[in-house]
C-alpha cells in the first residue's frame, strides 16, 4: 500500500497498539512507538502526532503507562513510555475485546443470506 492509500487505525485499536508495542520493546518515546507501529503494520497505516500522543496521555492517565524523562537517540529530551503492572492487566482485556470484537464480526461476515 503507497502512504497515499494508508489506511487509518480501526476505531478502539491504538490504546491495544500502543500497550502492546511496549510490553514488546519496553520503554520508547513517542515517535518511537508510532514509528514502530507503522513498522510492524508493513506500512499499511500510518500514525499522526494527533493520534499518538493523545492516546499517550490517556493511557497515562489510565495509570496503564507510565513516562520518565530521558534523552533519545538524536540527543533531545523526551518523555519515555513504560507499560505499568496495571498496563499489563489492562493489555490482556483489550486482547481479548479484540478477539471478541473480530470474532462477531466474522460470523456475520460469513452469516449467509
Amino acid at each position: 500500500m503507497s502512504k497515499q492509500q494508508s489506511a487509518e487505525v480501526p476505531y478502539g485499536t491504538l490504546d491495544l497498539l500502543v500497550l502492546k508495542t511496549l510490553q514488546t520493546m519496553g520503554a520508547m518515546h513517542g515517535y518511537a512507538i508510532a514509528r514502530r507501529i507503522e513498522q510492524v503494520a508493513g506500512d499499511s497505516l500510518q500514525l499522526s502526532q494527533g493520534s499518538v500522543y493523545p492516546a499517550l496521555i490517556r493511557l497515562e492517565q489510565e495509570g496503564w503507562i507510565a513516562t520518565e524523562w530521558g534523552v533519545s537517540e538524536t540527543n533531545r529530551k523526551v518523555k519515555f513510555y513504560s507499560l505499568t503492572k496495571t498496563g499489563r492487566k489492562q493489555l490482556l482485556v483489550e486482547v481479548a475485546n479484540w478477539e471478541n470484537a473480530t470474532a462477531l464480526v466474522a460470523r456475520f461476515l460469513k452469516a449467509s443470506t
